[in-house]
């Protein structure tokens, strides 16, 4: 590789490439995907997950998928289920099985033996609250349990008591002794075990006593044989603590390299919040396509494509920053532009009666449906007298740039003719309810020869055959751009009354009555839309997955 091309690549990729070209671990890359299953995977696993399989693929690598199961009381099957999902969807496979930390438990178990052998753990009978008052602060040493120079004989038998259940819980944990006096709080006596009778997912009621997670993620990287342990910001100060396990423990050295995690605005990225949300009733679900979990964003019609090319836009780097969203909605219209059928719907129909043409008559009309990518062919839409055109595609005095419909105003439809509109037609309430237009017969797309102008272009159905469909438009899901760290506020009360619109009355071109829930659509003129989950043989639901273009600045 050549010096140029070791400038393009990111930090992690230039420890990788280096550890390559040194021969360590014999040239291989393993990295691991390490969730915990308390919750649904939200954007910002979405880029983790990215860099840890991206960076295997890259070098002829393996990525594990492993679920940090040590805390029965949040972990249910169900998120399980939902991650797996989460990350085929974006399309990566993890070597081999899935695999827990649960897997390990008697491994870690015996490690933690070992520790006490060798003087370097001990049971204590503080409570949680007493260690927390114990601990001092980063310049104050911390007070000496009175248990922590309890003798090997006494420790390991009692921590054998606490595995037999002789205990109650949250009477006494495992620590390990390290130090009372070092700045980084996390090697103060940390706890590696707890009691706690729950019923584990996986285990059922085999154990009682379970790891605490900086003690079983890097000894489980360890006994993977991770090669490089990838983390986000917030566990740097974790890493000397696994250094000392991995020292003492003489197990395999699995380097932990961190990143700064995915921030997002007008959101928020914390599964306990996002819980929060979805417990009380503010979004309908984990799925709600307003959420920032990746299950919300498929359903909003997101493309496992976008997501990957956003990852890889926004980067790997070393300190916290916050991202755009508006970045994230980019690159899911660079997508979708590509690649989703353009086809037309009307979300707010006004009739359109072309006065001048047959009664009875029908005409089929050749549309391409994307231009971006021929390959995709051509359908044909209905055309005739009776249409419906969007409410805000006619105006009564317009203005002299309005380039849509109005009175003695020319308009193409899109993929037919051009017409000119005559008069209009208000409902009781003074309200237009139908407009009046003639066509001229030479001017068809493809095929225009009569020499008549127009500078805009309208979509529109068939009143005949248009399909009814129920359509809804999402925005974003808070209405500042950071929800948290206002003190006087709880973030739920920066939640946009305006992130979801419900349209009953749309109107589709029939092409789409056989649409599939996923299937992603243009709808020209009027945003990205996928068919929800909700919808049935008889009754569609789009998505509004994003707009054509961001206008939320403009707001």
């Amino acid at each position: 590789m050549s010096t140029e091309e070791k400038k393009k690549l990111n930090f992690i990729e230039q420890i990788v490439h280096n550890d390559i070209e040194m021969n360590k671990h014999e040239g291989r890359v393993h990295t691991r995907f390490p969730p915990e299953p308390n919750g649904y995977l939200h954007i910002g696993h979405a880029k983790s997950i990215c860099l840890n399989f991206g960076l295997a693929n890259s070098y002829g690598g393996k990525t594990n998928l492993r679920f940090d199961d040590t805390n029965p009381t949040k972990e249910e099957t169900e998120y399980v289920d939902a991650i797996k999902k989460d990350v085929e969807w974006l399309g990566f496979k993890w070597e081999g099985t899935e695999l827990y930390a649960s897997d390990y438990f008697e491994e870690l178990y015996q490690f933690a033996e070992k520790l006490i052998k060798d003087g370097k753990a001990f049971v204590d009978d503080s409570s949680v609250e007493e260690i927390r008052a114990m601990r001092g602060t980063p310049t104050v040493p911390m007070t000496p349990s009175p248990n922590r120079d309890r003798s090997v004989e006494e420790n390991l038998a009692l921590f054998r008591g606490m595995r037999a259940g002789k205990y109650e819980e949250g009477s006494r944990v495992l620590r390990a002794k390290i130090s009372l006096t070092s700045p980084n709080m996390h090697l103060r006596d940390p706890i590696m075990y707890r009691i706690l009778f729950a019923h584990h997912h996986r285990t059922g009621d085999a154990w009682c006593i379970y790891p605490m997670y900086d003690y079983a993620h890097g000894q489980s990287d360890s006994i993977e044989k991770i090669t490089h342990s990838i983390c986000t910001l917030e566990f740097e100060n974790h890493r000397p603590l696994y250094k000392w396990f991995i020292k003492h423990l003489e197990i395999f050295p699995s380097r932990q390299i961190e990143f700064a995690r995915l921030n997002l605005n007008y959101t928020v990225m914390s599964k306990r919040r996002l819980l929060r949300l979805v417990e009380e009733g503010l979004v309908t679900g984990w799925d709600d396509p307003r959420m920032p979990t990746i299950s919300g964003l498929r359903r909003r019609g997101y493309s496992p494509a976008s997501i990957r090319n956003f990852a890889t836009r926004v980067g790997v780097a070393k300190r916290d920053n916050v991202i755009d969203l508006s970045l994230l909605e980019f690159s899911v219209r660079e997508d979708l532009n590509k690649t989703a059928p353009r086809v037309m719907g009307v979300l707010d129909p006004i009739k359109l009666v072309i006065t001048n043409y047959p009664e009875e008559k029908t005409e089929d009309l050749t549309i391409v449906n994307n231009p971006e990518d021929e390959s995709m062919g051509s359908r044909t839409i209905p055309f005739s007298k009776h249409l419906y055109i969007e409410r805000t595609d006619f105006m009564e005095d317009p203005p002299k740039k309005f380039f849509r419909l109005g009175p003695g105003r020319n308009v193409r439809l899109k993929g037919a003719y051009i017409i000119h509109c005559e008069d209009f037609v208000k409902d009781e309430n003074g309200e237009v309810s139908e407009v009046h237009a003639t066509y001229y017969p030479d001017s068809r797309s493809g095929s225009d020869t009569s020499g008549v102008k127009s500078k805009g272009v309208l979509h529109f159905v068939s009143q005949k055959e248009a399909v009814p469909v129920e359509v809804r438009l999402y925005d974003r899901l808070f209405n500042v751009e950071a929800p948290l760290g206002h003190e006087d506020k709880d973030f739920t009360e920066f939640l946009n009354k305006d992130s979801l619109t419900v349209i009953k009355n749309a109107l589709v071109e029939p092409s789409l009555k056989d649409a599939k829930p996923g299937d992603r659509f243009q709808f020209m003129r009027m945003g990205y839309f996928c068919v929800d989950p909700d919808s049935t043989d008889e009754h569609l639901v789009f998505n509004r997955t994003v707009t054509l273009k961001d206008g939320w600045k403009k707001k």
